[in-house]
């Protein structure tokens, strides 16, 4: 008895010291309505372990090894507040005082760290863990018994008046543990009733949590035996809708054991949810830092060089270096661990040879922080299931895009895409927002409701340009100069991709001869370095490179402002159909400046330069010419690596073919661009 006085009276003192006492009081406040009578008051308390393990060591050690316990430690004291202090008159008995634990931390040990890829689970003791996981599936918001009032049904009972059988809801504990029809009084073995007008109800969501390793069975990675279950997550109250799809999260919660006849299954219930942010260390290899140092005379090389040699592994360097570039680009947008700031760079390739292109796009998705191929089999955006926890409600599963939420979402070939499937990526692209129908009475609700998730990830996919053409034909069949088929893709898809990258080689059999050798000599070579060690840049060096550039944060110069503005306006008035309306979209400015960003963080600069402008400009005109094309800009087809890059020769001949291009640019925007004289000067 004197020791739980002794931890009564620590406890009294940690909610003095800690500003406990004053915020129930503050509390008590809004439930001194006279109009409002419940028979449960809940309040949630902030526990600091550390300050309570300084403060009294059994206290602290009965919180996180014995969370009931220490609850009804903190219940008792907070209703002699309550009646000594006179905040609520209502309350009559320590059992209608419902007190949660809100921890603020664990102890950074190995006992309090749950690692969701463990088995088996469900044997240690029953106390507060750390966890953190992905957010794959979630239900609507339902409600739950918080708290009842029971009264003897003997009249000359005691217990048939007052607040003496009041029942609250318990960690794994279900609906049927908190209310139902067979509860007993102990003083006289009459059947209970529930007082119905007593009930306080509560909000519920249930969220299905997995290892984030488990996205590798997703992405490009090898296939290993490793099978992942998910962790069924409870989240009641102020904590319901606090997680989103697609997100990581770091989560506190107490497992508990649900029963529910004649199956157990084993959950957790959330006590404090907060986003979670893996730790990466930011450094570029050596090769790079040389090649950074190397380059610095122009704005140009370091990109160049970087772009050439990417994805030496698939083809050889110098092919498809503009959709190299391209690749990098997506790749420096992303951002899985803040997916808000994600500025969204799709890509789609046309070419040939699908294969080698795919087999490209397959090697850069597995350098992106999170990357999702989309099978043809599964979901692309979100499904449907009945809660199997005794909600019934609608569980709503993660597609593929909501999977690959701050990175990169690899679709495919799209030749294999039904029209309906088409629409639906071309309908995401447009509004990034995927939607799910969900039928009320299907799943015990009064109405049907439309659920709306935003999609943050960027989508790559590619198409065959020598297939045959949905395109409708045009009446005079004319053919504009530049474009190109589209193969299966229709029109208003590609125009949805904004970053469209036609795969052309002008060596045409010599490159086809360069990939053949590259191919073979990888067959019969394997491991062995196949070019100089100039172009010898590991998979490493780039996700170092990569993770590095993600987390530059970026400004626009004044120069690039001015030619990102005047090319926009000069285009739209160039491009302008009197029957069709602009034919330069107004995501055409978002596509430039996120293009020119990306360009500055590849270089690894902080300050966006005209430079970085000349080549979003360049890749955003081939992709309105290969769509509609070409206008009074009139520049060659891959304009960002109009030569070999074999020497240092090849770098000042790009250089000087790129400054010509800009002043192309520049002449366009003056003879072009509504006021373009106001910024431009003739010179």
């Amino acid at each position: 008895m004197d020791d739980v006085l002794s931890l009564k009276e620590s406890v009294l003192y940690y909610l003095d010291r800690s500003g406990g006492l004053l915020k129930l009081a503050e509390d008590c406040e809004t439930f001194n309505d006279p109009q409002q009578s419940e028979a449960v008051y809940r309040f949630c308390i902030s526990v600091n372990p550390s300050d309570l393990v300084e403060l009294d060591p059994v206290l602290g050690d009965c919180v996180l090894h014995s969370p009931l316990k220490a609850t009804a430690l903190f219940q008792s004291v907070c209703f002699l507040s309550i009646k000594t202090l006179s905040l609520i008159e209502k309350i009559h008995t320590e059992n209608q005082v419902n007190v949660i634990l809100k921890l603020t931390h664990l102890p950074p040990f190995p006992e309090y760290c749950l690692d969701l890829c463990e088995f088996p689970r469900g044997y240690g003791p029953m106390r507060p863990v750390a966890m953190e996981g992905l957010v794959i599936a979630m239900t609507r918001v339902t409600k739950y018994t918080q708290g009842a009032r029971f009264l003897c049904t003997e009249d000359g009972c005691p217990c048939s008046t007052g607040f003496h059988h009041i029942r609250v809801h318990a960690p794994g504990a279900t609906e049927s543990a908190t209310v139902r029809r067979d509860f007993t009084c102990p003083l006289c073995s009459s059947p209970l009733k529930e007082d119905v007008k007593f009930r306080v109800l509560g909000d519920k969501q249930l969220v299905e949590l997995i290892h984030v390793r488990a996205l590798a069975v997703l992405s490009v990675h090898p296939h290993s035996s490793l099978r992942y279950q998910s962790v069924s997550l409870f989240l009641r109250d102020e904590l319901c809708n606090s997680m989103r799809i697609g997100r990581l999260y770091r989560v506190l919660g107490i497992p508990a054991h649900v029963h529910q006849w004649p199956k157990v299954t084993w959950s957790v219930e959330a006590n404090s949810v907060q986003p979670w942010k893996p730790v990466y260390t930011h450094k570029i290899s050596t090769n790079f830092q040389a090649l950074l140092t190397a380059t610095a005379c122009s704005p140009w090389r370091f990109s160049a060089v970087v772009a050439n040699s990417f994805g030496s592994a698939v083809v050889p360097p110098g092919l498809y270096s503009t959709l190299k570039l391209g690749l990098l680009l997506s790749l420096v947008q992303t951002r899985s661990e803040e997916p808000d700031s994600l500025q969204c760079l799709d890509l789609m390739a046309l070419t040939t040879d699908t294969l080698i292109i795919e087999r490209l796009m397959t090697y850069s998705l597995g350098l992106a922080g999170r990357g999702v191929r989309h099978q043809a089999t599964g979901e692309m955006f979100a499904s449907l299931s009945r809660d199997e926890h005794g909600a019934g409600t609608a569980n709503v599963h993660a597609g593929s895009a909501l999977l690959a939420t701050g990175g990169i979402c690899m679709l495919g070939d799209l030749g294999g895409y039904r029209r309906d499937k088409m629409d639906a990526v071309q309908s995401a692209l447009e509004s990034r927002v995927a939607s799910v129908f969900v039928p009320g009475k299907k799943y015990g609700e009064d109405a049907a409701q439309t659920l709306s998730f935003p999609l943050q990830c960027s989508f790559w996919a590619l198409a065959d340009s020598t297939a045959p053409s949905r395109r409708p034909t045009r009446g005079d069949s004319s053919v504009l100069l530049g474009t190109v088929e589209m193969g299966p893709v229709p029109m208003q898809l590609a125009e949805a991709f904004g970053l469209v990258i036609q795969c052309r080689e002008a060596g045409g059999e010599q490159a086809l001869l360069a990939q053949t050798v590259h191919t073979l000599r990888q067959a019969v070579q394997p491991g062995e370095p196949l070019y100089p060690s100039c172009m010898q840049f590991t998979t490493q060096d780039y996700q170092e490179l990569l993770a590095l550039a993600q987390t530059l944060q970026v400004e626009m110069s004044p120069g690039a402002e001015k030619m990102i503005h005047g090319y926009y306006m000069a285009s739209r008035r160039v491009r302008s159909d009197t029957a069709l309306g602009a034919k330069v979209s107004v995501a055409s400015i978002k596509l430039l400046i996120s293009l020119a960003e990306a360009h500055s963080k590849l270089s690894l600069r902080s300050r966006v330069l005209e430079e970085d402008a000349v080549i979003a400009v360049l890749l955003c005109e081939n992709a309105i010419t290969l769509r509609h094309g070409t206008s009074a800009l009139v520049i060659p087809p891959d304009a960002a690596f109009p030569c070999d890059l074999g020497d240092l020769e090849a770098l000042q001949q790009r250089d000087v073919a790129l400054q010509r291009l800009h002043q192309d640019i520049l002449h366009f925007i003056y003879a072009h661009a509504p006021g373009a004289d106001s910024y431009i000067t003739e010179e």
